[in-house]
């Protein structure tokens, strides 16, 4: 009998770690009680921490653009921006999906540079009292370890074709030259940038300098430069989106619980790693 005892004991210390992980699932994904029986008609798609892949973002807005029972989309931002790219991208599928249906964009805590990019295109922006707005421009930095490596006794060794394939390296100072090719792709870039703002939010481009120029508005000022349209909390958010989309009883769409405890998960990683790493590289971001 103490040896079966103690034959289970030692089973379960061996498998501790995959029972708790077990448990873990079973709560995650064990079906709530007050799960709506009707079809959700509203979703919300978030966009938490630094931009640096739009895959898993876009396919939620285009996944909402195909569903016929939802009806609108509230895009609930609390980002620092990111890579120019990724950032174009989401701004697209929102153009794109408030063709067919509403779209209230919502400040939850940081709505700046390409985060800022990602809402324009929503029919509305809407801002928390101390939400952060704004910061529209671009940025190219690039450390210069030159004086390290030659501490440490590294020589970077090098084969390349094209005078500015080297532009942007952190082994040596940049060159006159180099400087010039990277300040050039970087005005063009903000000037798309500032473009696509006056555009979509129906300002003058003439007058940037006082929407543009990587100014960091709080919510309030964002509104009085136009580049929101009203300052709430996400519950006046989400009445806005209910008013626009003409949904009498709004029934908000579930995401599954361990894709949301996953999410949660990453969004709380990448916030504490982007003071580290993010714009460390020598590429362009908003």
């Amino acid at each position: 009998m103490f040896k079966r005892l103690s034959n289970a004991i030692k089973w379960i210390g061996e498998h501790f770690k995959g029972l708790l992980f077990l448990l873990i699932l079973f709560v995650v994904l064990m079906p709530s009680a007050e799960a709506p029986l009707k079809k959700p008609n509203l979703q919300e798609i978030k966009l938490f921490g630094p931009i640096m892949n739009a895959e898993k973002i876009v396919k939620q807005i285009e996944d909402a653009s195909k569903d016929p029972s939802i009806k609108g989309v509230l895009l609930n931002v609390n980002s620092p921006g990111g890579a120019v790219p990724p950032s174009i991208e989401i701004s697209y599928a929102i153009r794109n999906l408030q063709k067919k249906k509403p779209v209230i964009a919502y400040a939850s805590g940081i709505m700046a540079s390409g985060s800022y990019y990602s809402s324009i295109f929503a029919n509305k922006i809407i801002a928390n009292p101390g939400a952060i707005v704004g910061s529209i421009g671009v940025i190219m930095e690039s450390a210069d370890i030159e004086e390290l490596l030659n501490k440490i006794g590294v020589k970077p060794q090098i084969v390349k074709e094209g005078k500015y394939k080297e532009a942007g390296t952190p082994t040596r100072k940049w060159t006159p030259e180099e400087r010039a090719e990277l300040e050039r792709l970087t005005k063009d870039t903000y000037k798309l940038f500032v473009s696509d703002v006056a555009k979509a939010r129906h300002l003058d481009i003439n007058a940037s300098e006082n929407y543009a120029n990587a100014h960091i508005f709080l919510a309030s000022r964002a509104k009085a430069v136009g580049l929101i349209d009203a300052v709430g909390t996400l519950s006046d958010a989400k009445k806005e989106l209910e008013k626009t989309a003409g949904v009498k009883k709004a029934v908000w769409k579930q995401k599954d619980k361990l894709e949301s405890f996953m999410q949660k998960l990453t969004s709380q990683a990448m916030f504490q790693m982007q003071s580290y790493f993010y714009g460390l590289k020598a590429e362009l971001q908003y």
